[in-house]
Parts: structure tokens; C-alpha cells; sequence
């Protein structure tokens, strides 16, 4: 297996991301091709070395900045560091590709390159997001902010079989984020996804409201790119927000920080859980390809994460379930 690893992605690269690739390499089984800047990344590999026979190393004297728009950074830098990665794999020579820069950026590159799975009208960014019952797979967080009810019915596909075959989820419940239980509750685009969902052969169980993601209530979660982004962003802040305040109140008082040091390995618990490093990446299904997009401020662990959430991804040939999944569901076409 070999995955591209975009040296120049995100805000702490490339310096973070050979630390993470070299974090990687010492318990992941795939081979790398690192592509970047050479006078950036290789006096970086004398202070992180890699092993020689498990990376490769390809030159591209561009890059893509967090700040450009997307679509017109991928057509006007071919040399940038995203698509010369993006046509490693479009041309076989990668079977995996993982960034932690622009997300616009790999997304235009991703369409451009590599396309839509065939019937697939729209890819979804998706993410793990952890509960009381352990995690759900949430899609779509920020690919589409405005959808139609055929998307959200994809997205109810392609959650299922990533949470099924990647993730290890027997039978995936699926639900739709509404602001109400009931059948009937929500938005237009809500109501028509639902009746959808419903008529397919997935497990939905109808409506989610925010406090039942948290929950664990179902195993995927679909919505609309506005709102899955709102959701991810707000529970970033909230668990931030939480573990600030305990930390002040502790402080605050003598006793309490003497509990405090009892309770630390629960509270260090706590924070790994809530860590977004912790699960690496975001899959980006529907491309003909397997791309993951970590967070722009991704540290060392989460880029080694990130690199695991490819190889899994590849090892359960995802691109090829989704592909049968969506002929099963949905027909040739990717209607219903």
C-alpha cells in the first residue's frame, strides 16, 4: 500500500507532518510518498528520519495556502503539492491520499482529478464524533452547504457502508438531524430526505435531534454541510469551554485540587476522548479515490492518525463498497 502525504498541508507543516509521518511509519504498515517543497521538507529529514526503503519523496514547487480559493489555487498551481499528490493517485501509483491543508483545496483537487463515483451527484466530508456509547459517523461536516433530499440519501449510503465495513458498525443505524423526533419535524430538505431514507433498505430510524448525537442514539448521522459543520465547530468550542471551566473551578478551590490529583487519569481519560487528534482525518467520500483531509491545525498525532484512517479506508477498499453500495441502493444511475 502506498499513500501521498501532502508535506505542505496545514498550518504547522511541513515540520508537524514528517513528525507525524515519522510517528506513522513505526507502527503503520503502508509505505509513503511524501510530496512538497524540497528546500523545505528535506534539511527536515536529517532532524526526522525516515526510513528510505518505506518513503518516497517527490518535488512540487508549489502550494496551496489556507487562505486562497480553492478551485482557482487548484487550476492555476499544477505543481502545487495537492494535485501533484491527487494525480499520484488518479494514475495508480498511490492508493491513498491524505492532507491536512486547504479543504476546499483538496476537495476542488479531488473533483477535478479523481471525479464522483459514478451515480454519486455530490462527495461528503465526514468525521467520527465521539459519544456516550462510544462513536457516531457524522456526514456531511462542510463539502455541501446546500443540498437536495438525493444527497442526504447518498450521505445515508456511504456512512452506512464506511461505518459498517471501515469502522466495524454490524447493521449501522442511520438518522437524519432534524429539530424534532417526529416524522414531519424539519426543513423541506429534511422531510422529502426522510421519506427517502425511509424507502431505502438502510436502517434508518427516522429523526435525530442535537442531544441525541452526543448520545450515541444512532451510528450515522446525515445532514446538509451548514449544519454538520455548525454541529462539529460548536462541539470543538463546548468541549473546550467544559474542560476549561472545570480546570478554573478546581483551582479555585484547595480541596478540590486535592481530588483533582486523584481523579487524573479519569480527567486525562476525558480528554482523550474529546481529542479531536485522537481520530485523525476526515474521509472524503464519493471521489474515485481514497482522500482523507486532516485539521488544518493538526499536531504530530493527529497527522499520524490521519495517515491510519487511509490505510483502514484502503484496507476496507472503501471506493469499491460505495460503488457496489450505491448500484444495490440506488441503481446505475444513483436514482431511486
Amino acid at each position: 500500500m502506498r499513500i501521498v502525504v501532502d508535506a505542505m498541508g496545514g498550518d504547522h507543516a511541513p515540520e508537524v507532518v514528517i513528525q507525524g509521518l515519522q510517528a506513522y511509519l513505526a507502527q503503520g504498515t503502508a509505505n509513503v510518498i511524501l510530496v512538497g517543497q524540497e528546500d523545505k521538507v528535506k534539511p527536515l529529514l536529517g532532524k526526522y528520519p525516515l526510513p528510505p526503503e518505506r518513503v518516497q519523496f517527490r518535488h512540487a514547487s508549489q502550494v496551496i495556502e489556507m487562505d486562497e480559493h480553492p478551485a482557482e489555487a487548484v487550476k492555476a498551481k499544477e505543481d502545487s503539492s495537492m494535485v501533484v499528490g491527487m494525480n499520484l493517485l488518479k494514475s495508480g501509483e498511490a492508493d491513498a491520499f491524505m492532507s491536512a491543508g486547504n479543504s476546499g483545496g483538496v476537495l476542488a483537487a479531488a473533483l477535478f482529478r479523481l471525479g464522483r463515483i459514478p451515480g454519486i451527484k455530490r462527495p461528503a466530508l465526514s468525521t467520527v464524533f465521539p459519544t456516550q456509547k462510544g462513536f457516531t459517523f457524522i456526514l456531511d461536516i462542510g463539502a455541501n452547504t446546500d443540498c437536495k433530499p438525493l444527497y442526504l440519501q447518498q450521505f445515508g449510503i456511504m456512512g452506512s457502508i464506511y461505518a459498517e465495513r471501515v469502522l466495524g458498525v454490524p447493521n449501522p443505524r442511520v438518522g437524519i438531524v432534524s429539530n424534532g423526533e417526529e416524522p414531519g419535524k424539519g426543513s423541506m430538505l429534511v422531510q422529502e430526505a426522510f421519506e427517502l431514507l425511509k424507502g431505502s433498505n438502510l436502517n434508518f430510524i427516522g429523526n435525530v435531534e442535537g442531544k441525541d448525537i452526543p448520545a450515541g442514539m444512532a451510528d450515522v448521522v446525515v445532514t446538509d454541510g451548514f449544519t454538520g459543520n455548525v454541529i462539529i465547530k460548536l462541539a470543538e468550542g463546548a468541549a473546550a469551554l467544559m474542560l476549561g471551566i472545570i480546570g478554573e473551578e478546581i483551582r479555585r478551590r484547595k480541596v478540590a485540587a486535592l481530588g483533582a490529583l486523584l481523579a487524573k487519569p479519569a480527567f486525562r481519560a476525558v480528554k482523550h476522548r474529546l481529542d479531536y487528534a485522537e481520530y485523525g482525518g476526515a474521509p472524503l467520500l464519493g471521489v474515485d479515490g481514497v482522500v482523507i483531509i486532516a485539521h488544518g491545525r493538526s499536531n504530530a498525532k493527529a497527522i499520524c492518525n490521519a495517515i491510519r484512517v487511509a490505510e483502514r479506508a484502503v484496507n476496507g477498499k472503501i471506493v469499491e463498497q460505495i460503488k457496489s453500495g450505491v448500484a444495490e441502493h440506488l441503481g446505475a444511475g444513483g436514482e431511486a
